[in-house]
């Protein structure tokens, strides 16, 4: 039974005001495995003035005494490489292998890359007589969502840690687990006091009090557009600097060439990793009309295939996160079914043999209309919609046809037409032919955010611009 019952705030652990905690479920079979202490408005208040009290010499940081600190950092990563791995499967469920190989090792890849970014990042340039500096922009909180806990969580405090911020961190009550053990990792690789902090809790408790609090300069949030919309509220009053990544509903239009087939499987694969909760999957496969049948099959065989069970076995897929993720996905696959859509594969209920747990079926619809439920809501969990289309203009279209605005994908054999399409997609990120790069900018247009995180750009949200004209008046001439 795991037990998270402090909070990290000022360089040690203590106890929070008031003695309430939360039950964590293990979603593989539905027992409490845990408990996690909810934070209040006080502990928020204790945090951010630790924060803020550490901020004066963290910003005055050199780039070299910054470097040493995230280098600590990844040394004592992979030090409990393992520890975090197997609290992300018990706390939301996903498979040792995922663990493992993607949601442990991702949060070391943006770590490593935000490293060597921080190297030759310029923090100042002079543009005539003019010195245009980039400083950190003060407190930030920090709200990371359960789907991929460290993954998340990393994004926002190494990027942080770069600029010259202290922050504070709330991560998700539903996997509060791993976010315990990756305080006690910045708690080990030896941070300045106040630097990072970490307050445990829920949207209501922690999450409002961090986002509307008059010392934090900056929020940054993940999840979804429903709570993002509260959390620039709850900001508005103080005008703080606010950074997005929200929902998706992300297209995936794949071409009438001889890629075809690869294109199909792959979009399934990419659809289901995560149990499908992840904010950027291709949720809406777009193909051609004369190659519906043949998208069908392909995805059929592609899902079938796919081993779903107990994420401490050999199983690809676990379960979703909780009852109410469940209760949500299957909601709408049976919306699915009644709006007309074709069931390929999948459907309502758990699989076979699976009892217990929140376990859901890999679902794929076919000859759905970009009206249906399942085209237009966010549904993060393991269910496709494949549309069919006439022209590539016509994709386009379709594939534009959204609120959101996250990520799109377009499989294509001929390089340049993928190039083209790509220029027309409304979305923050575009990927040709399944490519990934941790070091690009990633962030939503429309209602799935603003700001960008990764890389360069990561660290830029966590900076201020400020013009220092005059700087040279031998150049003003």
């Amino acid at each position: 039974m795991r037990e998270s019952l402090q909070f990290y705030i000022d360089g040690a652990w203590v106890d929070p005001i008031w003695q309430e905690t939360l039950a964590v479920e293990n979603p593989a079979i539905e027992k409490v495995c845990g408990h996690v202490a909810l934070g209040s408005a006080t502990d928020v208040d204790r945090a951010v003035r630790a924060a803020r009290q550490a901020f004066g010499g963290w910003s005055a940081s050199s780039r070299e005494e910054r470097i040493a600190v995230l280098q600590s950092i990844a040394e004592e990563y992979r030090k409990r490489a393992d520890d975090l791995a197997a609290a992300v499967t018990e706390e939301m469920g996903a498979p040792v292998s995922l663990a493992q190989n993607a949601q442990v090792p991702l949060a070391l890849a943006h770590l490593s890359i935000t490293i060597e970014v921080l190297k030759s990042l310029p923090f100042a340039e002079d543009r005539g007589a003019t010195r245009v500096a980039k400083e950190p922009i003060g407190v930030c909180g920090l709200i990371t969502p359960w789907n991929w806990p460290l993954n998340q969580i990393a994004v926002k405090v190494f990027p942080a840690i770069a600029a010259g911020c202290t922050m504070v961190l709330k991560p998700s009550e539903v996997a509060p687990f791993s976010a315990q053990i990756f305080a006690e990792i910045m708690d080990a690789a030896g941070l300045p006091p106040g630097v990072f902090n970490m307050v445990q809790g829920d949207g209501p408790g922690v999450g409002v009090a961090l986002s509307s609090h008059p010392d934090v300069d900056m929020v940054s949030f993940t999840g979804s557009t429903r709570a993002g919309i509260e959390i620039a509220r709850n900001a508005a009053p103080t005008v703080k600097r606010v950074c997005q990544e929200l929902g998706g509903k992300s297209p995936n239009i794949i071409l009438d060439d001889e890629a075809f087939a690869e294109g199909v499987s792959k979009g399934i694969a990419a659809m289901m990793g995560n149990s499908g909760q992840t904010c950027a999957a291709p949720t809406r496969m777009l193909v051609p009309h004369t190659r519906m049948d043949e998208a069908i099959a392909i995805a059929a065989d592609a899902a079938s295939a796919i081993v779903v069970g107990d994420p401490q076995g050999n199983a690809q897929m676990g379960p979703v996160v909780s009852r109410a993720q469940f209760d949500k996905i299957q909601g709408l696959i049976r919306k699915g079914i009644e709006e007309g859509a074709t069931l390929v594969s999948g459907g309502p209920g758990r699989p076979e043999g699976l009892e217990t747990g929140y376990y859901v079926k890999p679902t794929v619809f076919a000859h759905v209309d970009n009206g249906m439920a399942i085209a237009r809501e966010e549904i993060f969990g393991p269910v496709l919609a494949i549309l069919g289309y006439d022209s590539v203009d016509q994709a386009v279209g379709i594939a534009n046809d959204t609120e959101y605005g996250l990520a799109a994908y377009v499989h294509a054999h001929d390089l340049d037409k993928g190039r083209e399409i790509a220029a027309r997609l409304r979305a923050g990120l575009v990927s040709i032919n399944q490519a990934s790069d941790l070091a690009g900018p990633f962030g939503g247009y429309k209602r799935s955010g603003n700001g960008r995180e990764w890389g360069a750009y990561g660290i830029d949200e966590y900076l201020e611009t400020k013009a220092i004209i005059g700087y040279a008046p031998e150049m003003a001439d």
